[in-house]
């Protein structure tokens, strides 16, 4: 479609917008919307099944977890006192000595409130089916809210009760999104989460079948109760995929095949979160730094290309900060006498997300304030307890300081199972294209082996410091360091920018000559900016060559002999995943 020189952008977007879904799967969150919208759904990422399974989990993933250790411990407690003498707090030893005798409690209403926003109350979810055949949504949950980073903002959803024949009401088969979390743990249905670490959350308790079929679920869920679009319509839309650095080439291609065969969009195409996060933005240039839920990673782009080799993952992020919230807390002695798990109950995760989201922040000195802090037992109405909240600076450095976050009790799933798979990507620069001759696109790239992603266990600012320095030019790296953007929902974590500005400076060499380092504030939320980077690449794409249709991905697929390839970011102007016309 040709637009003249004075065409209005706004009319732009809401032209070639209306049929473009953006979909950006995270471990925790996904974020999805039409390319038209100024910002979308963010929905937790999960789905919860009914299972007459006995005994019941209420968490497929749970038998993967492990237990603190006695080193782990020791090691968390000495990156506490290294943290509280760069926040200027007492260390742990000399809280200790000074809680030998009973700490004196004043009354809680005497601290002043930090953030006078209340906290809200989650309501157990109604597990029964309606009577009614369609039930109607709000106009507040049907609107993708800005402000918000959960799929009800206002959290005012109330329990349905129960009908006179109740008797005859079902269990609904399967629940999806924040209403998932929010099971009672005595009812029978168990939690699942596809994305896990940022991978497919592949393992001996959760089978690679269900974990697709779990994925189409809660995305089908999402396209027809809260995007409206049947599945007769699906054919006339396209869809982006906003994919997260971490996935490896076999998961994308799993991803693609649910987009294009399962849910029927008529084509699709796949962009990095880095450099969508760039165009979100309006840059060229940035080192991107994404801190999600359950991964942080950094991976540097120069004139809308991405450098394949500075991408560095860190297996920690915004939740690992919630727990590590709760943990402070109970050293403090200033958590209620609930239990708290966060673990094993996904409502109380839910919570103290909420909590990190309202008071966490980073800055010298003590930092309290007077918060709700409510209990989920089982069988019982939620609880509230009116509680002082102590050292909530602390939990945020875990960032720079990862033995403080203990990421290895939510460890990612088992790898081994990529063994089974044939890579999806061939290696089309040692191959003749039609016409004879390797296809010149990829004589200036190099060549990178297509294993699973390297995960380091250093602190943030090192790992954006190691990052800028692998791309090995001082002009690109000053240019870096003074371009460094913070996306992710972790992002919004205030005092972070200085914090993340002071210790990268001091985390660079001395032998190099680099003195400058600056993060560039974000024009939008940071939780959705590559989802929005991924709808501008996806209306300003007016050719659109690189897009996958449907009958092709099916008929074709990566056969070798096909004469249509797909290839990798690392090799097309940082796409991860490309279609070529030969």
């Amino acid at each position: 479609m040709d637009y003249p020189k004075t065409a209005v952008p706004s009319n732009i977007f809401t032209e070639r917008g209306s049929n473009i879904v953006v979909i950006n799967p995270g471990s925790a969150n996904i974020r999805i919307g039409l390319a038209q919208h100024d910002t979308p759904f963010n929905i937790p990422h999960c789905i919860s099944r009914r299972t007459s399974q006995l005994p019941k989990r209420n968490a497929q993933d749970q038998m993967l977890n492990s237990q603190v250790t006695t080193a782990q411990h020791m090691e968390r407690e000495r990156a506490y006192d290294i943290v509280a003498s760069l926040l200027r707090i007492p260390f742990l030893d000399e809280e200790v000595a000074n809680s030998s005798y009973p700490r004196k409690k004043g009354r809680v209403d005497a601290y002043p409130p930090q953030n006078t926003m209340k906290e809200p109350v989650f309501t157990w979810t109604d597990v029964f089916e309606k009577n009614a055949p369609h039930s109607s949504t709000t106009a507040e949950e049907d609107v993708p809210n800005e402000g918000n980073t959960s799929e009800s903002p206002t959290l005012k959803e109330s329990k349905i009760k129960d009908e006179p024949n109740s008797s005859e009401r079902k269990y609904r088969e399967y629940i999806c999104g924040e209403e998932a979390l929010r099971i009672p743990p005595t009812e029978p249905y168990c939690l699942r989460r596809p994305i896990r670490r940022g991978h497919l959350n592949v393992s001996q308790y959760y089978p690679t079948q269900q974990v697709l079929e779990d994925l189409h679920t809660i995305w089908e869920w999402i396209l027809v109760e809260k995007l409206h679009i049947p599945h007769r319509e699906r054919n006339m839309y396209s869809a982006i995929l906003v994919i997260p650095e971490t996935f490896d080439n076999r998961e994308i291609k799993e991803m693609l095949s649910i987009v294009l065969c399962d849910l029927c969009f008529g084509s699709a195409v796949v962009h990095q979160e880095g450099l969508a996060a760039v165009f979100g933005n309006g840059l060229s240039t940035a080192c991107i730094v994404n801190m999600g839920a359950q991964v942080t990673s950094v991976i540097c782009v120069e004139d809308g290309v991405v450098l394949p080799t500075t991408q560095i993952s860190l297996r920690f992020g915004g939740e690992d900060i919630s727990r590590c919230l709760l943990w402070t807390q109970r050293h403090h002695q200033t958590w209620p006498p609930i239990r708290t798990d966060a673990l094993s109950k996904p409502v109380d995760l839910l919570m103290l997300s909420r909590l990190k989201e309202s008071y966490c922040q980073i800055k010298e000195g003590e930092v309290e304030a007077v918060a709700m802090v409510h209990s989920y037992e089982d069988g019982m109405q939620p609880g509230s307890h009116k509680t002082r909240l102590t050292a909530l600076n602390v939990p945020p450095m875990g960032l720079f300081y990862p033995m403080l976050l203990v990421p290895d009790v939510y460890p990612p799933p088992p790898r081994s199972w990529l063994n089974d798979y044939d890579d999806m990507l061939e290696d089309t620069w040692h191959m003749d294209f039609p016409g004879g001759g390797a296809y010149p696109m990829w004589e200036s790239y190099p060549v990178f082996q297509t294993k699973p992603k390297k995960e380091d266990v250093i602190g943030l600012a090192e790992a954006i410091t190691k990052s800028i320095l692998l791309t090995g030019r001082i002009e690109l790296q000053r240019k870096l360091f003074c371009s460094m953007q913070l996306i992710g929902g972790a992002a919004s974590i205030y005092g972070l920018i200085p914090a993340v500005e002071e210790r990268v400076l001091h985390a660079i060499p001395s032998h190099e000559a680099i003195d400058t380092v600056e993060v560039l504030q974000s024009r939008t939320n940071p939780a959705f900016v590559s989802w929005k980077g991924g709808a501008i690449l996806g209306i300003l794409d007016i050719s659109r060559e690189a897009w996958i249709h449907r009958e092709d991905w099916i008929k074709n697929g990566i056969h070798i002999g096909s004469g249509r390839k797909y290839k990798d970011s690392c090799y097309l102007q940082a796409q991860a995943m490309c279609y070529l016309n030969s």
